[in-house]
């Protein structure tokens, strides 16, 4: 007697439906995470009054476009590699001192921001629904920018932490936060467009 496996009809919450994938799949993608997140790192957009860099917005879109555990598995890994002394961030620090530096609490809350996106991209907060896509990006950037201000806070006091490592990437955040939501609904329209 032979068995079928039914698939399931639930809508997948992301385009990838990586968690639906063997697992040689998956570990594929976190590899191609890991890449694209060093990617991001090295890419710099000249901002008043400091420049931006991608990291976040490769951060939010594995955790949404991954789903929580492997985003946040993915981040960890590229956290990993960086520790190994592979030239993945945007500061080039490794080892040890990518988490005691004035920055680490940014690199720390990473893997946090992945999961939350996940999280809430599995909720139906995902290119399917643009607005709550762009909510949830925004929300991911200011947890970012929260975890990273507290840390920096414990070090310089919260009103210069706010100042230095705060003020400064709002506008960032909200325009990656627009960038995130434009190519997750651009993935899932893609999709859909290819299975017609």
């Amino acid at each position: 007697m032979s068995h079928t496996v039914t698939p399931s009809l639930a809508p997948a919450f992301s385009p990838l439906d990586i968690s639906r994938r063997s697992l040689g799949w998956q570990a594929a993608a976190v590899v191609a995470g890991t890449a694209v997140l060093a990617l991001a790192s090295h890419i710099q957009v000249p901002m008043f009054p400091v420049p931006m860099t991608m990291q976040t917005l490769a951060v939010t879109l594995i955790g949404a476009l991954y789903g929580w555990r492997l985003g946040a598995i993915t981040v960890l890994a590229w956290l990993a590699e960086a520790w190994m002394g592979l030239p993945v961030t945007a500061t080039g620090s490794i080892g040890t001192l990518l988490f005691v530096g004035p920055t680490a609490g940014y690199l720390i809350s990473f893997p946090l921001v992945a999961a939350f996106c996940g999280l809430l991209a599995e909720r139906g907060w995902n290119g399917n629904r643009p607005v709550l896509a762009f909510v949830n990006m925004t929300l991911g950037n200011a947890l970012c920018l929260a975890i990273g201000g507290a840390w920096l806070g414990a070090q310089i006091g919260l009103e210069k932490a706010f100042l230095l490592g705060v003020a400064p990437f709002l506008l960032g955040g909200l325009l990656k936060s627009v960038i995130g939501a434009v190519t997750l609904m651009a993935l899932v329209r893609g999709k859909a467009g290819t299975a017609r």
